[in-house]
């Protein structure tokens, strides 16, 4: 069903009467099934669209507009297709009770694989799934691959029926159809040989497979069904050695590296990053590849605009896994930059437990232990990762109550920078 929830004043949709709540039920005849049904059907200057009116009335409207015209109106949010695998490595299954309730939705969706880069299996496709992507062209899809072996993909993703992989990709590459990648490496089940097939499995796919991202399995303490080995820096190093030798590959026969290591893979091996070069347009870096190397860009490119801050003194709370071989290093720019005194704040996981060490999983009982009792600071930035775009952390704790209960002002930052060139008219007094 796709029901209206929103209208825009003196827009298309509002000039015909259409309101929230309004069935939108069929585009030239066609039925609409979702989002995309009306993404697609509406494309033209002219359609003619079936409704249903929140009184049970039933209108069909000729529309003409110029220019590709927006309507004006937003859609309720889709039912989620669900994920029907059982993954040991799966991080829903490593999360404890009581956290905001859209983090337990296993979703699986090749819509929203689509629309907004979500990484989905494809192991639940239908046929008609299969035709609305060739249809409408779906693509770049971002596709969790993990193995293609099809035994090994099948003991991964806990699932006796999953789908060939290779053989749905085969069909949706015929078509046209494009798609990134990724590996979650579990020592012993995908790495080794299975990691070697995989990555020549995704080389033969040519221009039509944009990325590979190699992730090492990540669990936290509540992680209770996962059985297999943890990552440590032997295997990442292992793994790494192999995505760099495809990467060298890839560089000689297509002029970029293809496969990439995700950021984590680099700190738990104790290597150095690669540089923005080699990411090209950081495809995958909601992955977390390449996000440390954009950051280091980012304050690198925003120091000339911080205004002079000396005497100020400005907390950074951050996880584990950046705080000794990537914060000190921007610490330092930043002082250099501003005069002011920053101090690195390395704060632990206390609610996934310290395997978990990246600093956007930090959770608001994390930010007030860090920060509690410190009015020795004049403000402290936290990751804006931490917080939803409704201000609430993990753990559903409000941001504003947070904040609120600490003696200095806090700032959610993505990059120090966002913040800090802001505060040379801040009248912030120094405690």
């Amino acid at each position: 069903m796709v029901r209206v929830s929103k209208v825009q004043p003196e827009s298309i949709a509002a000039e015909l009467g259409i309101t929230p709540g309004t069935e939108l039920l069929a585009v030239d005849g066609r039925a609409l099934d979702d989002f995309l049904d009306w993404e697609f059907l509406t494309a033209d200057d002219a359609f003619e669209l079936e409704a249903k009116l929140p009184d049970g009335e039933h209108v069909v409207f000729e529309i003409e507009r110029e220019g590709g015209e927006p309507m004006g109106l937003e859609l309720e949010p889709p039912n989620v297709r669900r994920c029907a695998n059982r993954c040991e490595f799966c991080f829903i299954e490593g999360l404890p009770k009581g956290l905001r309730k859209p983090l337990y939705i296993r979703d699986d969706d090749y819509r929203l694989s689509f629309a907004y880069g979500n990484f989905a299996t494809l192991s639940n496709l239908k046929e008609r799934d299969i035709q609305r992507i060739l249809e409408y062209r779906l693509s770049p899809l971002y596709v969790s691959v993990h193995a293609t072996p099809w035994e090994a993909r099948k003991v991964l993703l806990n699932n006796p029926r999953v789908p060939n992989i290779v053989e749905q990709l085969t069909r949706l590459t015929e078509g046209g159809i494009q798609f990134h990648g990724q590996m979650v490496v579990v020592p012993g089940l995908n790495d080794g040989e299975v990691l070697e097939q995989s990555l020549r499995d995704l080389y033969a796919f040519g221009d039509a497979c944009l990325s590979v991202a190699l992730v090492p399995v990540g669990l936290t303490q509540f992680s209770h069904i996962y059985t297999g080995k943890s990552m440590d820096r032997e295997n990442a190093t292992r793994i790494l050695e192999t995505a760099e030798r495809w990467a060298a590959k890839a560089m000689a026969e297509r002029g970029e590296p293809w496969v990439y290591g995700s950021d984590e893979l680099y700190l738990l091996a104790g290597r150095e990053l690669p540089s923005a070069a080699h990411y090209g347009d950081f495809s995958q870096i909601e992955n977390g590849v390449g996000a440390i190397t954009s950051l280091r860009d980012r304050v690198r490119d925003g120091l000339a605009r911080l205004p002079r801050l000396d005497g100020r003194r400005i907390g950074v709370v951050t996880g584990k896994a950046m705080a000794p071989a990537i914060m000190p290093e921007l610490l330092a720019q930043l002082t250099e930059a501003t005069g002011a005194s920053f101090e690195m704040i390395e704060t632990e996981n206390s609610l996934f437990g310290p395997t978990v060490t990246t600093a956007g999983l930090l959770v608001g009982a994390d930010i007030r232990r860090a920060l509690d009792g410190r009015a020795d600071l004049d403000l402290a930035l936290i990751p804006a990762e931490t917080i939803n775009q409704d201000g609430i952390f993990l753990d559903d704790e409000s941001f504003v109550a947070v904040r609120e209960s600490l003696p200095m002002p806090v700032y959610p930052s993505y990059d120090f920078i966002d913040v800090l060139e802001h505060e040379g008219a801040s009248t912030v007094s120094v405690r």
